[in-house]
């Protein structure tokens, strides 16, 4: 009889033999497209309260900037787990339970009274739910593209830059007309449409291919082809443990709670060096990759802009970012050099553009500072997640993500403040551009020891 660990790749090559590339794969990319909208979306357009909620409690740049990486922080930490409801319970209902979160969270701090209430509304509860709506959707895209994974990835990904390039004007407009409270409550309304995103995601495998594989039988009942996927995982689950109890190999308890607990989350993962040293990346990626969005319409508030031209540069690194992710993502997709290389170089651009962004004072050169950094930071988020399904494999991508998103949990936490701190220091928010910039130029010399790693592997 199959081990649980046979199983588990049977069910790994049933998916991936399923993945089309089409047909439906388009309404799960849609799904995913509108959860980066109204998750990083929102976080990027996010500094248009952070002037308000700055003058209205009187705190100081590392205190107001703690929301927005509490928010982050929170996304990375609960990826692991969202991860693994989604493999227990389904990816359908954890994206709608993380919608009615985001919700309710951001709808309670429209009334907070103090910062720290938005920091435990705004920042923890709306975080939490982020974590359960952007994971599962983002493996989802993985498991039903496989030709096209780069240019798929690059184009769900650009529902955060259209989603800024709207909700930025938008929130400004909404702070004008009903306070920033108001803004927060309405807000709070339009992320309920992260609960369709959940209504959209559809179980890729039907059952009868996962029983083939595992060479097992199925009820006829079940073997529709809109069998729900919770159904699937259910038989899967009970075939294992029905394999389990009859097994005469004299396997251990420790054994079968092993193959258990693998079936949700995949901790051998830290054992992967390849994998380890990608998540390093990822965590002085992230110390880098939120600031620059916060403090953008801060610094031009600061260099005398007025504060409908200072949204506007958000919105046009939002145009230019959309533009990286989809020409860059399509570049990935072509295989003409090593996706790892790719990244690294694009980080690199990255890096010296925000290290040359304090010397623009001006909204013509803050226009120009944003249309580079929009088309640097596109380019490297196009593609961040095809490499690492390149490093661990795409039947591991969902534990993956959710390890590599814990791992650089640090790194979203503690960006914008460490930031913050600089600015308040020097009082000049120049300085978050310069933190940001010298944390990326670390983050590219791990994609560069990966690359290495790589070549010897290949020898």
């Amino acid at each position: 009889m199959n081990s649980p660990m046979k199983s588990q790749k049977g069910r790994a090559a049933a998916a991936a033999t399923a993945a089309s590339d089409g047909g439906y794969a388009w309404f799960v990319l849609l799904s995913c497209f509108l959860v980066f909208g109204l998750s990083f979306g929102v976080i990027k357009a996010f500094g248009v309260f952070y002037v308000e909620i700055h003058q209205y409690f009187e705190t100081s740049a590392t205190g107001t900037s703690w929301i927005t990486s509490i928010a982050v922080a929170t996304i990375h930490v609960v990826a692991p787990v969202a991860s693994a409801l989604s493999t227990r319970f389904s990816h359908r209902s954890v994206v709608i339970i993380g919608g009615l979160i985001c919700s309710v969270g951001v709808m309670m701090g429209s009334f907070a009274r103090t910062v720290v209430e938005l920091y435990l509304t705004v920042g923890l509860l709306n975080g939490f739910g982020y974590a359960l709506t952007w994971t599962p959707t983002v493996t989802m895209v993985g498991m039903y593209f496989e030709k096209r994974r780069p240019l798929a990835n690059a184009l769900s990904s650009a529902g955060e830059c259209i989603f800024t390039f709207v909700l930025t004007p938008l929130f400004q407009l909404l702070i004008d007309s009903y306070s920033w409270r108001g803004a927060l409550l309405i807000l709070g309304a339009l992320q309920l449409h992260l609960c369709v995103c959940g209504m959209l995601l559809r179980p890729l495998a039907p059952p009868r291919e996962l029983k083939a594989e595992e060479g097992g039988s199925c009820p006829p009942e079940l073997l529709s082809k809109d069998a729900p996927l919770e159904e699937s995982a259910r038989l899967s689950e009970a075939a294992d443990e029905e394999e389990n109890y009859t097994d005469d190999d004299g396997r251990t308890a420790g054994t079968d709670l092993r193959s258990k607990v693998l079936r949700y989350v995949d901790y051998t993962l830290i054992t992967n060096s390849k994998f380890m040293v990608y998540s390093m990346f990822g965590v002085f990626a992230a110390l880098g990759f939120f600031a620059p969005a916060l403090f953008l319409v801060p610094y031009a508030r600061s260099k005398g802009i007025e504060e409908y031209e200072a949204a506007a540069l958000i919105s046009i690194s939002a145009v230019t970012d959309l533009f990286g992710r989809v020409f860059f993502g399509w570049l990935a997709n072509l295989r003409l050099v090593q996706t790892v290389l790719q990244l690294a170089a694009s980080v690199f651009v990255l890096a010296t553009v925000l290290l040359l962004g304090p010397l623009s004072s001006t909204f013509a050169q803050l226009a120009a500072f944003s249309v580079a950094y929009g088309l640097a930071y596109g380019a490297t988020v196009a593609i961040h997640i095809t490499v690492l399904a390149e490093v661990v494999g795409v039947h591991r991508l969902g534990s993956a993500l959710g390890f590599f998103m814990l791992i650089r949990s640090s790194g979203g936490l503690l960006g914008p403040p460490i930031a913050g701190f600089f600015i308040d220091k020097m009082s000049d928010y120049g300085m978050g551009f310069l933190m940001a910039g010298v944390a990326l130029i670390i983050s590219a010399l791990f994609l560069l020891v990966l690359n290495q790693m790589n070549r010897r592997s290949s020898r």
